[in-house]
């Protein structure tokens, strides 16, 4: 398989024909895959990734494009070859691309994946995309704004409707364009075992250049996205700016018991434990055994200990009675935060999982409440702008329990929405979209 053969099958793999046998990935385990089948050297490498993210992510505004010349066919074009031609137009019209070998290169897809025929009709889209004026979307075709921004932007009319309720029309134009654009690649540092100044400066030697975050003290963000990181030693791992915040927000002081409930890998159990540099109790809740592997072989590394409970935090995975004085939950949520990151998610995701989501979001909330000191701190996260998952849950729990929101760091005012808690747009700055809210137990 060449390059363009294997960003097909990604495509393929993420985009099954629902009465196929072929198993639906994601694009990352899907491009895992095929890499690791494939014997590209590196250069292919990136290429494939390139086009196979790139014609995922832009599916709504290839098919614009094509919609001219395929539009209006009697008989339905066959998975493949249409396929075949997102991927064309995408490389055509977003890379700098050798037209007439791509154009030869997808007809010779064509011919492989259909017929002589169907090859035919590929040689002529694509050579009729680079003979006419391109069909860029105009506003005065389209019903309404996000109908327009849907097809620049190539993303569902739902999930812009909810940016313009939650952000504000004014600011949906850069919120597209941003999780169309490279995310901000970041790490969070060890600050039990190195300062900021001396991992940059590491990376640094390394031909690397970072910044300090202005949000979060223990975050350096990186000035190219592609960079190639030296291998973690515990003094620093890959985390997200936005998802440094809870932790911030939580603000875990040395002598303290904490208790961080949906662990995942352990990102937060991190940070948490390097706040209180080895005086303090961690317990770490999660449900997932392998993940629960992976987080105590990070702690080891990283040079922490904790207590880890394997089970779900919806139940009563800890003993009834036992407190904390910091509890953080990072809340199982619709991601609609992070669709940047994943080229898929905007086509996978469902209008309708804010509300489900939101009902579990309510029941680890009062469980996790349970295990408050009075005057202590409860913060909920989630990597999730949609409002029924985030302040509708908040205002929820608020109206039934003896808890009231905390005051958060100045430092985060940039990000603080009236209500005071963190909401952080997503794709401006580069930035992932998160909802903090800091909740403290009245005495």
């Amino acid at each position: 398989m060449n390059a363009r053969e294997v960003a097909l099958a990604v495509v393929r793999d993420v985009f099954a024909p629902p009465d196929s046998r072929m198993p639906e990935r994601s694009a990352q385990e899907a491009l895992d895959y095929r890499l690791r089948k494939s014997e590209l050297d590196a250069r292919d490498r990136g290429f494939a990734t390139e086009l196979a993210y790139g014609a995922i992510k832009m599916r709504r505004t290839l098919d614009w494009y094509l919609e001219p010349s395929i539009g209006d066919r009697r008989e339905p074009m066959p998975p493949a070859i249409r396929e075949i031609l997102r991927l064309a137009i995408y490389e055509l019209a977003y890379t700098e691309a050798d037209a007439h070998a791509t154009v030869f290169e997808f007809v010779n897809l064509a011919k492989k994946y259909g017929h002589r025929g169907l090859a035919n009709l590929v040689n002529a889209v694509l050579r009729r995309f680079l003979r006419e004026p391109r069909n860029e979307p105009i506003r005065d075709r389209f019903d309404s704004d996000v109908a327009y921004d849907g097809v620049r932007y190539s993303l569902p009319d739902w999930i812009l409707r909810q940016w313009v309720a939650t952000f504000g029309a004014a600011q949906v134009e850069a919120i597209a364009a941003g999780v169309n654009a490279p995310a901000q690649a970041a790490v969070a540092v060890n600050l039990a075992r190195a300062t900021r100044d001396e991992v940059a400066e590491r990376f640094a030697a390394g031909g690397i250049e970072t910044r300090a975050s202005a949000l979060v003290p223990d975050a350096l963000l990186f000035a190219a996205a592609s960079a190639r990181l030296p291998r973690a030693d515990g003094r620093w791992w890959t985390q997200s700016e936005s998802s440094c915040l809870p932790v911030a927000v939580l603000n875990p002081q040395p002598g303290e018991r904490v208790l961080d409930l949906c662990s995942g890998r352990g990102n937060k159990a991190l940070q948490t434990a390097a706040r209180l540099n080895g005086d303090g109790e961690l317990i770490c809740v999660e449900r997932d055994a392998r993940k629960a592997e992976v987080l105590r072989a990070r702690l080891e590394q990283a040079g922490f200990a904790a207590g880890i409970v394997v089970g779900d935090a919806a139940d009563e995975a800890l003993e009834v009675g036992r407190s904390f004085d910091r509890v953080l939950l990072d809340a199982p949520c619709s991601g609609l935060g992070v669709i940047g990151r994943h080229p898929e998610a905007r086509w996978k995701k469902h209008p309708a999982d804010g509300e489900r989501l939101a009902s579990a979001a309510r029941t680890l909330l009062e469980r996790a409440a349970r295990h408050v000191h009075p005057g202590g701190v409860l913060v909920y996260a989630v990597c999730s702008t949609d409002p029924r998952e985030t302040t509708e849950v908040i205002e929820w729990f608020l109206n039934g329990h003896n808890f009231e929101r905390g005051l958060i760091s100045a430092a985060l005012e940039p990000v603080l929405s009236e209500a005071g808690d963190v909401l952080v747009p997503p794709g401006i700055a580069g930035r992932d979209g998160f909802y903090v809210a800091r909740l403290e137990r009245r005495g």
